[in-house]
């Protein structure tokens, strides 16, 4: 470990370099990296990388080199502008065995914004207000994108550099499949400990739900309004299969999992889009709605679906077109297993230990209700995946904001830890 003199200069070179670290989140926040759009956001993280004499590794993702891998989730959308970039700093010990290897992962990606007239400013026009920057993507999560970088400038700024390999990792679609991660994978990363600084408060996230994404697609039959008694609708016939889906969540959250005991709905069930009818006065023939559902670590996908098509199975069979028609579920995103770090990890003793000397506090731990790409990581990487960032709110929402001296402090953990993990050489 390094000595408290090397620990404290590097803590204040990160805030040497602070109010640079800021406007570079800015000027990534301004990046609109929606799905499909991250081309341009993924152009100005290989500008920064190379900037510091990083070897950029910039590649489009081939769907075909990843189908058959563990953790792949189905597509629906083209990959012609899927970019993913690594920022790569090789060790050069000047003797004796390197050090060890990291991986400083994050995500380039940000989810839709909803109407701009919610939004107090424009999402894409990052604005900071009483120690907070506003705007999409801000806390999820180029701010943990930025701080992987500019922890690694910290040693820069001391004349060191790190003794043994850093992946700096800017990935597309985690907020959809994963696939991003899952394409590092296949091109031959790895490292001894991996770290990724989504929005968790300071904390350590110590498992996480799966997540699947599915369509139900269903057929009705058309009449005039005028004789609607003739006819079956397609999008009153969704709202039983719903119940029926929210009643299997119940369920899933009743059977419970020790990694989330005390937390009283892990599991959630989300009817996220409905689309369905062809005209007002017509009985509409066919709908379609979108659900989000989350799993618990260690259940099998293969059985997931199976209980999954099981149930809007039953809840058709009830509806006499249905029973002739039955619904069809497409599944069209999201694929994923959960997932729990292994405790007692050496990586999560040292993270523990730089997180206390910048914060003065014990780093707690606690489990994610949503998902990351640790899974790929942990699950099929074999890599221990820490994921520890920043202080956000209202991610996904509008008005999604990070807290800006959250960032300075896990800009110094990181920091601290690539000089504990990695070990350190003149530079």
């Amino acid at each position: 470990m390094i000595d408290d003199r090397t620990a404290q200069r590097l803590i204040d070179a990160v805030d040497a370099g602070f109010d640079e670290e800021i406007r570079f989140l800015a000027d990534l926040t301004r990046m609109p990296s929606l799905r499909g759009e991250e081309a341009t956001a993924q152009d100005f993280m290989a500008r920064a990388y190379a900037d510091r004499g990083l070897t950029v590794d910039r590649w489009q993702i081939d769907v075909e080199r990843i189908r058959h891998l563990p953790g792949f989730s189905p597509v629906a959308v083209s990959y012609d502008n899927a970019w993913n970039v690594v920022g790569a700093h090789r060790a050069t010990p000047a003797a004796g065995a390197p050090g060890r290897s990291l991986i400083l992962n994050g995500h380039i990606d940000v989810v839709p914004t909803g109407p701009l007239d919610m939004w107090s400013t424009p999402p894409f026009v990052p604005e900071i207000r009483g120690g907070w920057m506003h705007g999409r993507g801000a806390g999820d999560m180029k701010a943990g994108l930025a701080a992987n970088l500019f922890a690694l400038d910290a040693l820069t700024r001391l004349g060191l550099a790190p003794a043994g390999d850093v992946y700096l990792q800017s990935v597309v679609e985690e907020e959809c499949t994963g696939n991003g991660a899952l394409a590092c994978l296949e091109r031959g990363y790895r490292a001894d400990a991996v770290i990724i600084p989504e929005p968790m408060g300071e904390e350590l996230m110590s498992a996480q739900v799966g997540v699947i994404w599915f369509q139900v697609k269903l057929r009705g039959r058309p009449a005039h309004v005028a004789v609607a008694g003739t006819g079956a609708n397609a999008i009153e016939a969704c709202y039983p299969i719903m119940q029926a889906l929210h009643r299997l969540e119940h369920e899933w959250n009743e059977r419970g999992h020790p990694a989330f005991a005390g937390h009283a709905h892990p599991i959630n069930f989300v009817v996220s889009r409905i689309d369905g009818g062809d005209w007002t006065s017509s009985v509409p023939a066919w709908s379609t709605f979108d659900m989000r559902i989350s799993l618990f670590p260690g259940m099998a996908l293969e059985q997931v679906r199976a209980e999954v098509e099981g149930c809007i199975a039953a809840a058709a069979a009830a509806d006499p077109y249905l029973v002739a028609n039955p619904p069809q579920v497409v599944y069209h995103g999201f694929m994923a297993e959960g997932w729990e770090l292994p405790a007692g990890t050496e990586a999560q003793a040292v993270l523990a230990q730089c997180h206390g000397t910048v914060t003065g506090k014990p780093l707690a731990t606690g489990p994610s209700t949503g998902t990351t790409d640790a899974r790929f990581f942990g699950l099929y990487g074999g890599m221990p995946a820490l994921v520890y960032g920043p202080t956000a709110e209202r991610i996904h929402a509008f008005d999604e904001r990070v807290e800006l001296e959250s960032i300075r402090r896990v800009t110094q953990t990181i920091a601290l830890f690539i000089a504990n993990w990695c070990g350190t050489t003149p530079r």
